[in-house]
């Protein structure tokens, strides 16, 4: 069973975003700002974060760069969750080092569809 990181510090879309993913078949753990969010990463485990990218203590951005930094986490797959759908965003969380970027509000089947092609499972056809 694949292991996310779900790292959120909004209640609401942290219980919906797990709820879901673990009716899908997966574990996922959860961090409430930046700093825990690195700490468990680091500790390994996880095939793949979600990281919202405006959190308390250290900022997704911040959290983004310093995983790609360390060896141990560096190939770990990040999607970068924000709700600043803005003209450069997702070019700018692809810079800081994240795989993919998706916007808030979530759009679940087609963020699923990111962590399936990044995990290389195949498509989930109940999600379409």
């Amino acid at each position: 069973m694949p292991r996310i990181l779900l790292v959120e510090d909004n209640e609401m879309n942290r219980d919906m975003l797990s709820r879901r993913l673990a009716r899908k078949g997966y574990e996922v753990s959860i961090a409430i700002d930046g700093q825990q969010g690195l700490a468990m990463a680091a500790r390994g485990g996880y095939d793949l974060v979600l990281l919202d990218m405006s959190l308390p203590e250290m900022d997704g951005w911040t959290v983004t760069r310093r995983l790609r930094a360390e060896a141990a986490t560096r190939g770990l797959p990040i999607i970068a969750l924000t709700a600043h759908a803005m003209a450069g965003d997702r070019e700018k969380a692809l810079q800081a080092g994240c795989d993919d970027y998706d916007s808030k509000p979530v759009d679940f089947p087609r963020l699923l569809g990111k962590i399936e092609a990044l995990l290389g499972l195949p498509p989930d056809p109940s999600s379409a």
